[in-house]
């Protein structure tokens, strides 16, 4: 394991987290065989550090969704990268270790879309080529991804039932939930009596409308951690070509896999994007040559990242 991961200890705070981030301190403990004080130091640290981040979020609205994979002009990466994450309708972008090109998604209305790739980004001067390849099916994201150091009961233990319910309400907001919600993304892990103090609500009636909010999947939390912390410091994202007929079993293969933190069926010349986390080269080549070579995929072409240039709540 490299020398910057995190203690194992540290890892399964976090993987408990990412279980359920607002999971309270003493049922973590408990679950994990520490003791309440010692967790809650070792959270506060991570916290505080910014090696754990909480994030609280509405989900995207439905607007055309776009994988976006732009060729770069030499020495352009980082003013065109700067300029791509000041845009709120672009919530990832990656840069390749090689300078040469960003991967980014882009979540905006149709014309909008249109104008940023036809337009505005050619006329940039920073860039050789760019193609848009609308999302079509989501297979797994980010904020479903789970550190593998804990054990299938404790993974359960941790996991609320509303993690298990319906996809997300289309239902609008009442103004006390929108309270709820932006009082959550300012503390994501904010008590029910901490937020029902902050918009002057009955504590009660926050509590039920947290549970009824994240049963609806109308806020959604996500546990973000630096790859490399968990010994994982290889950042892959793969374009590849699947035939119609074997996409969605190939789709579902790959998102259950360990390494695999996002897997998106896309349109265009090619069908399927995974990003991957790996320990070393050593990992990359063996997921290549045993993973991959066993599925029905046609073409696999790695980039290796060299910078998450944009996430939810961070940018670099």
């Amino acid at each position: 394991m490299s020398d910057l991961a995190l203690s194992l200890t540290d890892q399964r705070i976090i993987a408990a987290l990412q279980c359920d981030p607002r999971v309270s301190i003493e049922h973590l403990a408990s679950v994990l065989g520490l003791g309440v004080r010692p967790a809650g130091r070792r959270l506060n640290t991570l916290l505080d550090s910014g090696e754990l981040r909480i994030i609280a979020r509405t989900p995207p609205p439905t607007r055309t969704a776009l994988m976006l994979r732009i060729h770069i002009l030499g020495g352009k990466l980082d003013q065109l990268g700067r300029a791509l994450a000041r845009r709120e309708d672009i919530p990832y972008i990656d840069a390749s270790i090689g300078g040469d090109e960003l991967a980014a998604v882009l979540i905006a209305e149709s014309d909008v879309a249109g104008q940023l790739v036809a337009r505005q980004l050619p006329a940039s001067g920073a860039i050789t080529a760019v193609a848009a390849h609308p999302i079509l099916h989501v297979f797994s994201e980010a904020r479903n991804w789970r550190l593998n150091v804990l054990s299938a009961e404790e993974r359960r233990a941790l996991t609320p039932p509303e993690t298990f319910s319906r996809p997300p309400s289309a239902e609008s907001l009442s103004a006390r939930d929108a309270a709820i919600i932006r009082a959550l993304g300012a503390q994501p892990r904010a008590s029910a009596a901490q937020i029902a103090a902050r918009i002057d609500a009955p504590e009660s009636t926050v509590r039920r409308r947290l549970t009824a909010l994240r049963a609806s999947g109308q806020v959604l939390f996500e546990t973000a951690v630096n790859p490399a912390r968990l010994g994982l410091p290889i950042d892959v994202n793969f374009w590849m070509r699947v035939s119609p007929r074997h996409l969605e079993a190939v789709g579902q293969a790959l998102a259950r896999h360990p390494a695999v933190h996002g897997a998106l069926a896309i349109a265009g010349a090619f069908s399927l994007n995974v990003a991957a986390w790996f320990a070393s080269l050593e990992h990359l080549y063996q997921f290549t040559t045993e993973v991959l070579a066993e599925l029905p995929i046609e073409s696999a072409e790695p980039v290796v990242v060299g910078a998450a240039i944009k996430r939810p709540g961070v940018t670099v």
